[in-house]
């Protein structure tokens, strides 16, 4: 059966590292997998939120 050259390299180095996917799916939560959003801490913040003026160095005008 045919294997390509990058086949063969990807099952070699997870001989080599069989860990490998278990810290590729550990950086992948740190970087994609996000806590659940807290609807009312997020109201809070947005009832919080001083609005500002489109140009703000001419706000007296």
């Amino acid at each position: 059966m045919y294997q390509s050259d990058i086949t063969q390299f990807l099952n070699q180095l997870k001989q080599q590292k069989p860990n490998l996917e278990a810290e590729q799916r550990r950086g992948r939560s740190l970087l994609w997998d996000k806590q659940p959003i807290d609807l009312e801490e997020r109201a809070e913040q947005k009832a919080s939120r001083v609005e500002q003026t489109p140009y703000s160095y001419y706000q007296n005008f």
